[in-house]
């Protein structure tokens, strides 16, 4: 990998590389939400995701309308009694994931989708359902009140004879003038997690996505900024415990920096039109930081395997392709570790806890060596320890000990 030239590969890297540096800057950013959505489970956040945009979607078209009664055989759900919460919830959620249009049979009662008011002097006898909307009482309702995905709000001069429950919402009374017994749920029930292979098998399908997405930034660096991943990378193997430092302190640092920039720039005229895309600048270069020091931890921990295989006689192919590739399967198999046994209670949370805290160590030393070569601009940092001579000749690897002399790298002959 080391070549005597290395030092003119320096040079051309320092040119290319702040242009390659702001060029990846927009891949990273969809690196790191593409894999904090992989290692959380991808399938069930697009699903939220989709499911979300649908229902905004439908609550702009369709307006706030009283929901149809449904027919002898059609659904039911009577409000008589308010003190199974969590049923009453999965019952309406099952309703509202149902394609065409929807029908509710409220006994004594009525059901209404979207925001609804009963005005000041306007009298409601029966219960009143209120779907994805906020009920607004001004008047009197005589009967109990639900609203799911929304809050109840009772007025001054309002009030409401039976009880009041709202799901996923709260409940405002102005005067205490609910008779009845109030209860709110904040949050929403959900089902049980998915366990078992299909579980498993959904986690090893976005863990291999996050898997491709790195090894293609990988091998773009390696393509088109080989000479400053070489740096970034030697400083992680040269000055491990230096780059740690740095980058745990430029963690703490990162979000105080971000708030001074802020407020400099709001200081000004000038300042406060420029504080948008400083932000997105600050953004995109912390997480392209961030990104290269992963890649650059990969391909410190792939060298150093290969070197050692080779230092055993193994005759191996060594390459900056090589070393990446070798790092990312590194990294991946802890994670492969919890997709095939993240379904257990104990050992998957242990095993989970485990890849994080190894996956959080490996991106502080990569970030701070990215910090401390200034992204492979500077190779101050890279070789400190091991002599220069030693980085440039393949044929050192095998050497026991630094000094001894080696065996010279063998010469083409020439033709006659």
């Amino acid at each position: 990998m080391r070549l005597p030239q290395r030092s003119k590969r320096v040079e051309v890297g320092r040119r290319w590389s702040k242009r390659v540096f702001l060029a990846l800057a927009l891949i990273p950013l969809w690196v790191c939400s593409a894999s904090a959505t992989a290692l959380v489970g991808p399938g069930e956040k697009l699903a939220g995701l989709i499911e979300w945009f649908g229902d905004w979607q439908q609550d702009r078209a369709d307006p706030p309308q009283a929901i149809p009664a449904a027919g002898p055989t059609g659904p039911t759900l009577p409000l008589d009694r308010l003190d199974d919460p969590s049923a009453m919830e999965r019952s309406l959620r099952q309703l509202l994931e149902r394609r065409g249009p929807i029908q509710l049979t409220v006994p004594e009662g009525r059901a209404w989708m979207g925001d609804f008011g009963l005005g000041t002097g306007d009298t409601l006898r029966g219960h009143l359902l209120v779907l994805r909307g906020t009920a607004q009482i001004f008047g009197r309702l005589e009967g109990n009140v639900v609203a799911l995905d929304g809050d109840i709000v009772v007025h001054r001069g309002g009030s409401v004879t039976g009880d009041a429950l709202a799901i996923s919402g709260k409940v405002r009374d102005a005067d205490r003038a609910i008779e009845g017994e109030v209860r709110a749920l904040s949050q929403v029930a959900t089902p049980p997690p998915r366990v078992g292979p299909l579980s498993a098998l959904r986690r090893g399908a976005g863990l291999a996505g996050v898997f491709l997405i790195l090894s293609l930034i990988g091998f773009g660096l390696v393509t088109f900024a080989r000479p400053s991943l070489e740096t970034v990378s030697d400083t992680v193997r040269h000055s491990l415990g230096r780059a740690f430092l740095v980058g745990l302190l430029a963690q703490v640092l990162v979000i105080p920096t971000f708030g001074m920039l802020v407020v400099g720039l709001a200081l000004t005229v000038v300042g406060v039109l420029l504080i948008p895309f400083a932000v997105a600048t600050y953004l995109l270069l912390v997480l392209a930081a961030l990104v290269l020091g992963v890649i650059a931890m990969a391909h410190a921990t792939g060298e150093t395997y290969t070197r050692r295989r080779m230092a055993l006689g193994v005759v191996v192919s060594p390459n900056s392709y090589r070393y990446v590739r070798l790092g990312l399967l590194a990294l991946l198999a802890l994670w492969v570790v919890w997709v095939v046994f993240g379904w257990v209670p104990m050992a998957g949370s242990l095993v989970f806890g485990g890849a994080a805290l190894v996956t959080w160590l490996m991106t502080t030393v990569g970030f701070g060596a990215s910090l401390l070569s200034r992204a492979g601009v500077r190779p101050d940092f890279a070789g400190r320890i091991i002599p220069s001579e030693a980085l440039t000749d393949e044929y050192l690897w095998a050497t026991p000990q630094l000094g001894v002399p080696a065996v010279k790298r063998p010469t083409t002959p020439k033709g006659p």
